[in-house]
């Protein structure tokens, strides 16, 4: 059973023994080069953004994505919520790595805080349409 959504969880701390944040001592500048690296395995990934979301704006997510070079494998369209758009998504391939990249309409930086439904939806779909490497392997 899944419990109550949490906005923050004031029990997480960096597990160096520092203790001088109420979440995380340090923070990375750019995760972009372990994307670079990911785009070179066989693996899928998926990244959503809110629409709204003025922290890290999609458009400069957009932006590094498109920097990766990979082939646009579906173009964009929209995913609907109880027959509303929910969003975005388009999916990107190269060899056999794949990104989908997915925006939330109407939603902020904590997208499960502000649209938990469409949320949910984009995962569990996604989720759905892998194929993963431990399945394969074994037929």
């Amino acid at each position: 059973m899944i419990g109550e959504w949490a906005a923050s969880n004031y029990t997480l701390h960096y597990r160096q023994e520092k203790n001088d944040t109420m979440y995380y001592s340090y923070d990375i500048f750019s995760s972009f080069s372990y994307h670079v690296k990911l785009s070179t395995k066989k693996c899928q990934a998926l990244i959503f953004s809110g629409d709204q979301d003025f922290t890290f704006p999609y458009v400069g997510v957009e932006q590094w994505i498109a920097s990766l070079n990979l082939d646009v494998e579906v173009p964009w369209k929209p995913f609907y919520v109880d027959d509303q758009v929910g969003g975005y998504e388009t999916k990107y391939a190269q060899n056999e790595y794949s990104l989908t990249y997915a925006t939330i309409r109407g939603a902020g930086h904590t997208i499960a805080i502000y649209k938990p439904k469409e949320v949910a939806l984009l995962v569990r779909g996604w989720l759905s349409s892998q194929t993963y490497s431990s399945i394969s392997e074994m037929k």
